[in-house]
């Protein structure tokens, strides 16, 4: 049986890097929420119970700098926002599952 090699996790390490892109409490649900659809503002909040507004836009900010998510804006009165997955963004989807799935078989 060979034995798997563990590197460091220094600032190069692709698991840390990885961390730093999907860090914060909130940023896993709501690319889970967003999924594969167009969703607005309002939805968004009213599909995360518990979430802050300001933690809300704090981290759709950070979603959308770090190009996992985007943002369209309409030029409306009232105005019309809505969020969906990048192709970068639609990558998380399978880690989400994945967490998904761990939740359903061992955390009862």
């Amino acid at each position: 049986m060979s034995q798997k090699k563990i590197m460091q996790s220094d600032e190069n390490c692709p698991v840390r890097k990885s961390l730093g892109i999907l860090n914060g409490k909130w940023t896993l649900l709501i690319l889970f929420q967003i999924n594969e659809r167009n969703i607005r503002y309002g939805e968004l909040k009213r599909s995360i119970p518990g979430i802050s507004e300001k933690m809300l836009i704090q981290s759709l900010k950070s979603l959308v700098e770090n190009k996992l998510v985007s943002k369209k804006s309409y030029p409306e009165i009232p105005p019309k926002v809505e969020y969906s997955l990048t192709k970068i963004g639609l990558k998380t989807l399978p880690i989400i599952d994945k967490l998904a799935q761990f939740g359903l078989e061992n955390l009862k």
